[in-house]
C-alpha cells in the first residue's frame, strides 16, 4: 500500500517562563489509504499532532520535523502561501464541534460553496450544484433546505454532516477528524461513522481519526497509534488493540466500563514516569 503521508521526527514546542514545553516529542508514522486512529488521554498530543500536519500551530509555538511528506511534497519546505493551497484542497480537518466552526450569520450553502469556489475557481452556479451534490453524499436528503439554512437551525448530527461536506468538497487526499463524534448520541454517531467510512473507501482517501474512545477506534479504524506525553508508545492493528503490550495501553483498556464482565470498580490508570522516554512498542500486532 502506497503511503499518502510520511511523518518523521515531528516536534511541537511552546516556550514558557521557565522552560520549553514539548507537546509532541519526536513522533514518526505513515498513512496510506486507510483509517488511522490516534488515541490517548487529554494532553497526550493527539490534537496537536493533527494541527501540526497543517502547520496550524501559531507562534510562539514551533513545529519541527525531519519531513512531513505529502505525496512527494515536503510540507515543512513550503511557504505559508503554498500551505494555503494544501489546507482544504489536499488535507482537510474536521473539528470537534460544528457550532464553533460554522459562521452563525452565513447560510450553510454559502459557506460550503465558498471553499469550492476558492480551490476550484468555479462559478457561483457550479459551486451551488457541487454543494448540493456533496450534501446529498453525506446523507442529507433535503439538500436545498439545508443549503439555505443557518447553522443554528441544524441539530448536532446534521451540523457534523455539514462539516464533513465542507471538508470534502475540495476532494482532499487526507481527512483529519478530531473527535468528530464526541458530542453526538450513539445512533447519530454510527450514521456519521458510516458516512466517513464510505467516503474514505470510495475516494481512496487516508483518514486520521483522533479520539478518546478506544472501543470506537477499535471497531472503526484499521491501525491505531497510542500517544502518551507527546510520544507514540505503541502502534498496533485496531482489531488487535485488546492484545496491546504496553502497560499504558493496557491501563487505558482496563479503565473502560464493559458489559460482558462485572467488576466491583474500574481500575485507576497508574502512570509510570519511565513511559515518557521508553521506545515505542510495535511489530507483531501491526504486521500480522
Amino acid at each position: 500500500m502506497k503511503n499518502l503521508l510520511e511523518v518523521e521526527n515531528l516536534w511541537v514546542k511552546f516556550p514558557t517562563r521557565n522552560a520549553i514545553f514539548e507537546a509532541v516529542r519526536g513522533i514518526s508514522f505513515s498513512l496510506g489509504q486507510e483509517r488511522l486512529g490516534i488515541v490517548g488521554e487529554s494532553g497526550s498530543g493527539k490534537s496537536m499532532t493533527g494541527r501540526s500536519l497543517l502547520r496550524l500551530i501559531k507562534p510562539p509555538g514551533r513545529v519541527a520535523a525531519n519531513k512531513i511528506n505529502l505525496e512527494g511534497s515536503d510540507l515543512m519546505a513550503l511557504t505559508e502561501r503554498q500551505m494555503r493551497e494544501v489546507r482544504g484542497r489536499r488535507i482537510s480537518m474536521i473539528l470537534q464541534d460544528p457550532k464553533f466552526s460554522l459562521n452563525p450569520v452565513l447560510r450553510i450553502g454559502d459557506q460550503i460553496a465558498e471553499g469550492y469556489r476558492l480551490h476550484a475557481k468555479a462559478t457561483k452556479d457550479e459551486a451551488r450544484k457541487k454543494t448540493l451534490e456533496i450534501l446529498e453524499s453525506v446523507g442529507i436528503n433535503e439538500s436545498e433546505r439545508v443549503f439555505n439554512a443557518y447553522p443554528h437551525e441544524m441539530s448536532g448530527g446534521m451540523g457534523q454532516r455539514v462539516m464533513i461536506a465542507m471538508m470534502l468538497i475540495p476532494d482532499p487526499k487526507i481527512l483529519i477528524a478530531d473527535e468528530p463524534t464526541s458530542a453526538l448520541d450513539v445512533s447519530v454517531r454510527i450514521q456519521v461513522l458510516k458516512i466517513m467510512d464510505k467516503l474514505v473507501k470510495e475516494r481512496g482517501m487516508g483518514l486520521i481519526f483522533i479520539s478518546h474512545d478506544l472501543n470506537l477506534v477499535q471497531l472503526f479504524c484499521d491501525r491505531v497509534l497510542i500517544m502518551y506525553a507527546g510520544r507514540i508508545v505503541e502502534t498496533c492493528r485496531a482489531d488487535k488493540l485488546h492484545e496491546a503490550q504496553h502497560p499504558y495501553t493496557q491501563g487505558l483498556l482496563n479503565s473502560l466500563p464493559r458489559l460482558d464482565t462485572q467488576v466491583d470498580r474500574l481500575e485507576v490508570l497508574e502512570h509510570d514516569p519511565e513511559w515518557r522516554d521508553q521506545p515505542s512498542v510495535s511489530g507483531a500486532l501491526e504486521d500480522e
